[in-house]
């Protein structure tokens, strides 16, 4: 059986039991509790590996891979930025926003934040276009790893593939919901797991060990490649490690990953979720940087730095292996999205509802399933029309959503009530300095884009907690 005939097989398959998924987690989705949060009956190993891979996915297994093989060892700085962002998540946040959500009843983020506020202050709407205008970046990157994908496997159109994608991922999210979405994302993570653990450990034997892996990295003629600051002049060197690990921080602000969280039925799921989840980030995120060296060792010249993951697979497997490894990681890429887009599509019809004093959800199931499929399509065609970096593309979501909404929600839990202008200054401040800083090409993934939103929208929300207690 040739690799392509496996490929498709196996992704007839994936794409079958997500359909089925969908199908039968549509029994459970009777109202937006079950939709957005899945009744708050989450347990530790769906809560904790769907968690994980909606916050990694396609830029930890091809944006990742594809950056230490273009920097080299200077990659190394986001291990421990990433693991530490799950730390801080899961030891944190995780505890103490289970139990503030079931005490206020909180569907998202959004509310988390906002809904002690007066309706005057607009805080959930701004927060509703900031998530939906950052989410719609996210989202098209799952769609063009997946247009990657393809253009390495088959002899399919990018436009074809993305727009294939695209639509199964729409149909099961719009059955299911938050069901769906968890149980196909923590199918989702596992498959990334298991692809992170096998590759590597096939890439190294292959090299010859690690100690020949680092001898032939020293021949690599690319300026810096084995220096931690890719040989940057200090300041320049200090500002790129910041910005690596300015990474990190984004985890709190991500309402994708949070609501996972909100969903967990009691704390002691909670404790025995984040272990899961710790573990499953170093398996990941050290398996992709060690894949992306031993890449630059075994193919010193590829078209597209991002697709390196696919071009190990190939290059080290057979045929039915390779097709079935790619095959499942695809399907893993491409399922991504689904949680992007339900948040999305909570925060522009639940969220927008807690600026009304007449809160009517009679049709709000049908509106949330509605904004999915505008969303999606939306995505869709930034992905086939829009720059084709996966890696610079979701960071800069991340980011963003990081500095709006991780100050405001720690400084909530930790400190209680913060003033509504704080709120919406931290807010805002965060965003766009977040923006402005990626935008500009001297500033951009150094401290002043990673780092100093988030202090400054902190130190804000901290003394916003001050002026409420007087």
């Amino acid at each position: 059986m040739s690799r392509e005939t496996t490929i498709i097989i196996t992704l007839i398959v994936y794409k079958v039991i997500l359909i089925l998924i969908g199908i039968f987690t549509s029994r459970k989705t009777s109202d937006t509790d079950d939709f957005y949060l899945g009744g708050r009956t989450l347990g530790p190993v769906v809560s904790a590996i769907s968690a994980s891979a909606s916050s990694s996915s396609a830029w930890t297994l091809l944006g990742v891979s594809g950056a230490a093989y273009t920097w080299g060892v200077s990659v190394i700085w986001l291990f421990p930025a990433c693991v530490g962002g799950f730390i801080l998540n899961w030891y944190v946040v995780a505890p103490r926003l289970h139990a503030f959500s079931h005490e206020k009843n909180s569907l998202t983020l959004t509310e988390v934040i906002s809904r002690e506020t007066p309706p005057k202050y607009f805080i959930a709407t701004i927060a509703s276009i900031i998530i939906a205008f950052s989410l719609l970046f996210y989202i098209s990157s799952q769609f063009q790893a997946a247009g990657k994908t393809f253009a390495e496997t088959f002899d399919i159109s990018y436009t074809y593939s993305v727009i294939i994608g695209g639509a199964i991922i729409i149909f099961y999210t719009l059955l299911g919901g938050f069901w769906a979405v968890s149980i196909t994302d923590t199918l989702q993570g596992l498959l990334m797991a298991i692809g992170a653990i096998i590759l590597p450990v096939a890439a190294v034997i292959e090299v010859g060990g690690f100690s020949s892996l680092f001898e032939q990295l020293a021949k690599v003629e690319v300026n810096g490649y084995l220096s931690l600051t890719r040989n940057l002049p200090p300041a320049a060197g200090i500002g790129f490690v910041l910005g690596l690990l300015g990474v990190g921080l984004g985890y709190p602000g991500q309402p994708h990953v949070v609501n996972r969280f909100m969903a967990l039925k009691d704390q002691k799921s909670v404790v025995q979720a984040r272990r899961i989840a710790i573990l499953w980030a170093v398996c990941v995120y050290a398996g992709m940087i060690i894949l992306g060296l031993c890449g630059r060792v075994l193919f010193d010249t590829v078209n597209d730095k991002e697709a390196i993951f696919f071009v190990v697979t190939n290059g080290l497997f057979s045929p039915v292996i390779a097709g079935i490894m790619t095959a499942c990681i695809l399907s893993a890429i491409m399922s991504t999205a689904d949680s992007q887009l339900l948040v999305a599509a909570s925060s522009l019809t639940h969220d927008l509802r807690l600026n009304r004093e007449k809160n009517d959800t009679a049709n709000s199931l049908v509106q949330a399933r509605v904004v999915v499929l505008l969303l999606s399509i939306a995505a869709i065609i930034l992905a086939l029309f829009g720059s084709k970096e996966i890696f610079n593309r979701v960071l800069f979501a991340w980011t963003a959503m990081g500095a709006a909404f991780g100050p405001i929600l720690i400084i909530r839990l930790f400190f209680g009530p913060i003033t509504p202008r704080a709120i919406l200054t931290a807010m805002l401040l965060g965003f766009i300095l977040s923006v402005v800083g990626h935008s500009i090409p001297q500033t951009k993934g150094t401290y002043f884009d990673r780092i100093l939103p988030f202090v400054l929208a902190t130190i804000i929300a901290f003394l916003g907690t001050k002026r409420e207690k007087k």
